[in-house]
């Protein structure tokens, strides 16, 4: 989850060779931040990132690291190896209080929360009345009686909007429930050791925590922090809720082992990537259903026997009938394929388009994600790319591209 850059990349010997040409490509899109763009919103590690080499951009309003002193690719494979700490602190996180709080929520989503287990969490969907998706979240039903919410930073201002314009109708109906956007700093620590460096910072027994659920304890003695095992790179990791006045030290605390090193935006999204993991805005918006985006695992089935969630119709006969498209894999060869890359049929027919794509610093080939017609969706279809007025073989693939390590209890 998450919504971050898209890598763009230059062939894969000339990228790990030419890192200033790689880094003008992957901030094409981006507005540099100089340090004096005062309009930009500062995440408690601003001056912590700047101190530490990071080069400054705009993100969805924010000023944001995109990488550190070393190479996007080092970052990459460095998480993929070790751990590395994520500041996601841009990240939308809320609070959803009340009597009727898990009523509020699947009134907007289409997750069963009601079946979740006390700290417990789920990758669901706010969803329009179209059936297209508003943005893509994680829900925790927490055992201190609120619903712990973290949505993505560049759908903030719809997100609060539409939570708030809903809780106002739902309230007058005579429900009880209630909401609160915290103040608070996130970090995601990501990567094979991330467990073993935060298990010498608490108390609890980390592998009582499998992936997706949650827990409140004191990490590094830094008390009240809500650590969740998730994580936007396909590796065992966690995110951890700390308060906002205290981000910094937890931050230094973590990077004094030296398996730890700080990642950007860059690496999270090329990491996000190899994972097959969506970003919103790109490759799910309020345009794609879930079952078009093979989201469809996340509405659980008592909700699509009640059908009582935003655009259920439209979505449950797309279930039935079939979609007539889908989001897929791609690998491809030659040069590397980006958003809005028109992908065609071995006829040179256009059958969809590129969503995401960069170089695969783990596979050293190609990757990709978009939509083609559903008839072309099977893993190992031959297709083409249209790169540069130039056509490409490419094959749909499974994703995700690289396997998950998500950490399930033994």
């Amino acid at each position: 989850m998450g919504s971050e850059m898209l890598v763009a990349g230059a062939r894969f010997g000339a990228r790990l060779r030419l890192q200033p040409a790689a880094i003008r490509r992957l901030h094409r899109n981006y507005s540099q931040d100089s340090g004096g763009t005062e309009s930009l919103k500062k995440t408690a590690l601003y001056e912590f990132h700047r101190n530490n080499g990071a080069r400054m951009v705009e993100f969805a309003g924010w000023s944001m690291p995109v990488q550190y002193k070393e190479s996007h690719i080092s970052s990459h494979l460095h998480t993929r190896q070790h751990c590395s700490l994520f500041d996601v602190s841009h990240m939308l996180q809320s609070k959803v209080m009340g009597k009727d709080r898990v009523k509020f929520m699947e009134s907007l989503i289409v997750g069963d929360i009601a079946e979740l287990k006390d700290n417990q969490g789920t990758l669901s969907l706010f969803t329009n009345e179209k059936g297209g998706i508003k943005d893509d979240l994680i829900v925790t039903r927490t055992s201190d009686g609120y619903l712990y919410i973290v949505s993505n930073a560049g759908c903030a201002d719809k997100d609060s909007a539409h939570m708030k314009e809903r809780l106002a109708e739902f309230r007058a109906a005579g429900n009880d429930a209630d909401l609160e956007f915290l103040e608070a700093g996130l970090i995601a620590l990501q990567g094979p050791s991330a467990a073993q460096v935060l298990q010498e910072g608490v108390s609890d027994d980390l592998e009582k925590l499998p992936f997706m659920w949650s827990a409140m304890m004191t990490v590094f003695g830094v008390p009240g922090c809500r650590v969740t095992r998730c994580g936007y790179t396909g590796e065992d990791g966690v995110e951890i809720s700390v308060p906002i006045e205290r981000t910094v030290e937890l931050a230094e605390s973590l990077l004094k082992n030296s398996e730890v090193k700080l990642a950007g935006l860059g690496s999270r999204d090329s990491l996000r990537l190899e994972a097959g993991l969506c970003l919103y805005g790109n490759d799910i918006d309020e345009t794609t259903t879930p079952v078009e985006a093979t989201l469809l695992w996340t509405i659980g089935k008592r909700r699509r026997a009640a059908a009582d969630f935003p655009g259920a119709g439209i979505i449950l006969r797309q279930i039935k009938e079939k979609t007539k498209r889908k989001r897929v894999g791609l690998m491809s060869a030659g040069p590397p394929v980006r958003q809005h890359t028109p992908i065609l049929n071995l006829d040179g027919n256009v059958i969809g388009e590129v969503t995401s794509g960069c170089p695969s610093p783990c596979l050293k080939q190609n990757i990709a994600m978009g939509y083609v017609d559903t008839e072309y969706s099977k893993p190992g279809t031959p297709i083409k790319v249209e790169v540069r007025k130039k056509i490409v073989d490419a094959t749909v693939s499974k994703m995700p591209f690289v396997p998950s390590k998500y950490y399930t209890v033994k």
